[in-house]
């Protein structure tokens, strides 16, 4: 299939967007994985309102967890659902438990990713074992961000970086990877293909 140059966001509108016979609903499309005392208040929290005024369904657990929700519970199944996810690294990402947690559900499930490298280089980044863990789930969280690191993805400095370029070709990236999960699903499945615009 011939790649169209238009931009993404009117790419999005149109062939994903626009066309929602062509696909199932999603309650989630888009999973953002994040440190969120390092992100949740800038890129993640702005990657969030920007899928949203796209219209893609995403999930950040400030936004979408209530009290009383059970945290693995939801998060394991707007995993589950997702069509793609973005990783959103940050200086003390491997800190988290929750972080490493989740890029491995994601990984694990061969969900397609995203990495974004916020102020951190891929190479500074590297599960620790405080011996608190046991070394089966230590040695998976280490293969999960190892592939992660491995992805192409978008780096940002947030001292120096320009916030509107980013969240464009963010957004931009993450679009163009929903079509092509989208394209797989439909050449799986070519039931719908036939459908008229």
């Amino acid at each position: 299939m011939q790649r169209l140059s238009a931009p993404c966001s009117k790419l999005a509108y149109t062939r994903y967007l626009a066309k929602p016979i062509l696909r199932k609903p999603n309650p989630c499309d888009i999973f953002i994985n994040h440190r969120g005392i390092d992100t949740k208040k800038t890129i993640s929290g702005l990657l969030y309102d920007r899928f949203t005024r796209l219209g893609l369904n995403s999930f950040l657990d400030s936004k979408n967890l209530k009290p009383g929700d059970k945290l693995f519970v939801e998060i394991n199944a707007a995993i589950k659902e997702c069509s793609a996810g973005i990783a959103v690294f940050s200086p003390r990402y491997c800190d988290s438990y929750f972080c490493l947690h989740e890029l491995t559900m994601l990984m694990e499930s061969k969900k397609r990713v995203i990495p974004i490298f916020c102020d951190v280089k891929p190479s500074e980044l590297c599960v620790k074992d405080d011996r608190t863990r046991p070394a089966a789930e230590i040695r998976r969280f280490r293969l999960a961000l190892e592939e992660a690191k491995y992805t192409v993805g978008l780096t940002f400095d947030t001292s120096n970086g320009d916030w509107s370029e980013f969240l464009a070709k963010a957004s931009d990236a993450v679009t163009k990877n929903l079509l092509d999960v989208e394209e797989e699903r439909l050449s799986i499945n070519p039931t719908y293909k036939h459908i008229s615009a």
